[in-house]
């Protein structure tokens, strides 16, 4: 088999057409996930989840990096999970899973750190989407953020979170930014 993570455009030729054609958009890159995963991964116990995990790049090459933190992917879209299920079993990774449901209906409980790569910017007017599949609007947009934000207030001291791409609308007081890179654009924080 091809190695899947020599590049991602050997990681993105894995996907069909429609999929492969937003991924310079809407996936993570390699290099990103790798980064963003090191920081979260840090034991064994730790359960990560993606919020809007699209096509399950970030969550297939976090779980294979790290083999014994389990990764989650939640994603409202069902053909992506389909897709990111596929890949997982074709891989022989254990330590991931994939959700199909609505943020919204996410209990943030059930996980310890957090990546998000702006998975609600599609809903702003005028950005590139990755299908007409679901509803978009502005309100979603800042609905969402909203959400998140809560969700991320109630988390404890010690919850680790990794933007990419992110206004930081999201991201609530008491979180500190202890480290970034790709000018910026890929953010680590802690909850203090």
């Amino acid at each position: 088999m091809k190695n899947w993570l020599a590049s991602d455009l050997s990681f993105n030729s894995l996907y069909p057409d429609a999929i492969r054609e937003a991924a310079d958009k809407h996936w993570t890159r390699i290099e990103v996930a790798k980064k963003a995963a090191e920081f979260l991964a840090i034991s064994s116990e730790v359960k990560v989840l993606d919020i809007g995990s699209g096509a399950g790049k970030f969550c297939i090459v976090a779980a294979h990096e790290y083999p014994k933190t389990h990764f989650f992917g939640v994603e409202q879209r069902q053909n992506l999970v389909d897709i990111s299920n596929g890949l997982a079993k074709e891989f022989n990774l254990h330590n991931v899973s994939f959700i199909c449901d609505n943020i919204c209906n996410i209990d943030f409980r059930k996980f310890d750190h957090f990546y998000f790569y702006n998975s609600f910017y599609e809903n702003v007017p005028g950005t590139q989407k990755i299908d007409y599949a679901i509803k978009y609007s502005e309100d979603l947009y800042n609905f969402y953020n909203r959400y998140l934000y809560k969700q991320l207030n109630k988390k404890q001291a010690g919850t680790r979170l990794v933007t990419y791409h992110s206004f930081g609308s999201e991201i609530p007081p008491g979180y500190e930014v202890v480290q970034t890179d790709y000018s910026d654009f890929l953010k680590f924080w802690i909850k203090v």
